[in-house]
């Protein structure tokens, strides 16, 4: 298996092959392992690499605290940009999942930001497992790697995309990269934590209100899932209760919770 030197000397000759060297470098960084690990990496690589992180008010303030000690500790220039007023413009009256909404408000902004503050390329963390037949970035005419595409306006950066996301974990805790984690259940097994929005049910018409309920519902039960180590979420307005490893105890605390606010517990 590789190790993160030999991952360094690969993005290092890449990044010299196609003049990266010469260019401003803006990461898209959510705070993640993928993502902590691609400005690492960039930043080992001797690269000209900063940090754009978006915030909104519902996002988890804990991971968003993490994500500002990294960027010091790296000695990265780290902007924040909060986006609160354009999520709302994009997914209030839609139905969900919000995410899709979210991903487009982001990765517009951060076109934009990049282009007007004098970055030349655009950086994010996705890994090999992120990979979709398709989808914008993987129309690439060379290495997928460094993507070139004139609907986006300037080129993509992705360091980690022939890395597995089992790969990704490995060269993250050889680097003793552990962001902040909220235990929350995710959409997939592996952990996969984004923020509470995600957790409106899928076929309800999302409102700023429902917005607020998703996040105060989780971040109550976050209590719970980071005291007794497992992971859980609850959906909204369903109240569903999804937990990996959940006991009888932990269902009963969550339903407590969850009773709080309205639900009864599913």
């Amino acid at each position: 298996m590789r190790g993160i030197e030999s991952v360094v000397e690969e993005i290092a000759r890449f990044s010299r092959e196609h003049g990266l060297y010469e260019k401003r470098i803006l990461v898209m960084f959510s705070g993640g392992k993928d993502s902590s690990l691609a400005l690492h990496i960039l930043k080992e690589a001797g690269l000209e690499v900063s940090a754009l992180t978006f915030f909104h008010r519902w996002s988890w303030r804990e991971t968003l605290n993490w994500a500002m000690g990294f960027t010091k500790k790296l000695g990265v220039e780290h902007y924040l940009v909060d986006v609160t007023d354009g999520l709302l413009r994009e997914a209030a009256g839609r139905k969900g999942p919000i995410c899709i909404n979210c991903k487009k408000v982001m990765l517009w902004n951060a076109k934009w930001f990049a282009i007007n503050n004098g970055f030349d390329v655009l950086a994010k963390g996705d890994n090999a497992n992120d990979k979709i037949i398709g989808a914008l970035l993987d129309q690439c005419a060379g290495d997928i790697r460094l993507c070139d595409i004139p609907r986006i306006g300037i080129p993509f950066f992705r360091p980690l995309i022939k890395h597995t996301a089992e790969e990704v974990e490995r060269l993250a805790d050889e680097v003793g990269i552990r962001p902040y984690r909220m235990y929350e259940h995710a959409r997939r097994r592996q952990w996969r934590e984004g923020c509470p929005l995600q957790y409106i049910d899928r076929e309800e018409v999302v409102t700023e209100e429902l917005m607020n309920l998703a996040f105060r519902v989780n971040y109550e039960v976050s209590k719970i899932a980071r005291a007794r180590k497992v992971r859980v979420s609850v959906r909204v307005p369903s109240f569903e209760i999804m937990c990996w490893d959940c006991d009888e105890g932990t269902l009963r605390e969550v339903e407590r919770v969850t009773s709080m606010f309205g639900g009864k517990g599913k």
